[in-house]
């Protein structure tokens, strides 16, 4: 173990476990769950967070759902794979899947990030899942990647053959029936290293702000406040 902290190892011990899998090289494991904010309330424990491998799990998650799809459906034309794929990278399908492998409850945050709901943030756990991805490569090369992602999101990728509405499609919908007009979003906030940007969104329905989101991309974060504005609204999600 090389003089590594033992209740370091342990706790990550476990999450292998959890996980199925096997690092070789533990502080990947321990990166991928390093949240920005725990280094802004903790300086100096550790080097960075996991932003980088989170930017290099995207990429790679893209090509392997994008490779699976070209296997299952050799009839669907390059439109309804960019459109399947698009339903299976996207954050709120991301989030479930690091929900079901309860990497939310392994996160090193900050204290005001986990008090404002950082563990159960959409935005936090898919960034979660998609450094898992990228540590698992890096550790244990493409084909360990692929097949890690294969497991955790088959029962995703098995159904996934009509892409649902979005939550935003959905709002636009109901407020119409209501009569209450249009929802209108604007971004209030944004955070983050110039290559991790975090936006945070609002969303109005008759100048009432009925929800708010945060994501990586300007779309991620009207989604989640479209999400939160369902459930303000009374509409089961």
């Amino acid at each position: 173990m090389g003089g590594y902290p033992i209740e370091k190892a342990l706790s990550l011990s476990f999450i292998e476990k959890a996980l199925s899998l096997s690092f070789k090289e533990k502080d990947l494991l321990q990166l991928a769950l390093i949240h920005r904010s725990f280094l802004n309330e903790n300086p100096g424990a550790f080097s960075e967070s996991n932003e980088r491998l989170e930017f290099l799990g995207d990429a790679l998650l893209g090509l392997v759902v994008a490779q699976e799809l070209f296997r299952r459906h050799p009839e669907k034309p390059e439109g309804e794979l960019t459109t399947l794929r698009s339903a299976l990278v996207r954050g709120d399908t991301l989030a479930r899947i690091a929900n079901s492998l309860e990497l939310g409850e392994h996160l090193l945050m900050g204290r005001g990030e986990e008090a404002s709901g950082g563990r159960e943030r959409q935005s936090n756990l898919a960034c979660a899942f998609e450094a898992l991805l990228g540590a698992v490569f890096i550790d244990q090369g493409y084909e360990a990647a692929r097949d890690f992602v294969l497991r955790v999101m088959a029962d995703e990728i098995s159904s996934v053959e009509t892409v649902p509405k979005s939550a935003k499609s959905v709002l636009q919908e109901l407020v119409q029936r209501r009569g209450v007009g249009s929802p209108s979003y604007r971004v209030v906030e944004v955070g983050g290293e110039d290559h991790a940007r975090e936006f945070t969104s609002e969303v109005t329905v008759s100048g009432e702000v009925v929800g708010r989101g945060k994501g990586r991309r300007k779309s991620e974060a009207e989604a989640e406040a479209a999400g939160q504005a369902l459930k303000a609204l009374g509409y089961d999600v």
